[in-house]
C-alpha cells in the first residue's frame, strides 16, 4: 500500500501495478495498491519508495 500527494493521483494511476484502493465501496485518491509488477525493479522500487516519503510529512492523519 502507498500513500502520495493527491495532485499525482493520474501519474500514479498510469504505473504498472497501480491498483486502486477501495474500502466499502469507496475509492480512496491518496492510497493505492501496487501489486508485483508495480515494484519488480530497483528503479520502481525506488519511485514508489520515494513517492511515499515526499507525502509523508504532508499528509493529514486519518481520524480514529
Amino acid at each position: 500500500m502507498c500513500r502520495f500527494d493527491p495532485s499525482l493521483q493520474e501519474e500514479v494511476e498510469k504505473r504498472k501495478g497501480f491498483q486502486p484502493m477501495i474500502m466499502k465501496g469507496r475509492q480512496f485518491k491518496e492510497y493505492c495498491y501496487v501489486n508485483e509488477s508495480g515494484y519488480k525493479t530497483k528503479k520502481d522500487f525506488e519511485y514508489l519508495m520515494q513517492l511515499c516519503l515526499a507525502y509523508n510529512d504532508k499528509g493529514k492523519p486519518i481520524k480514529k
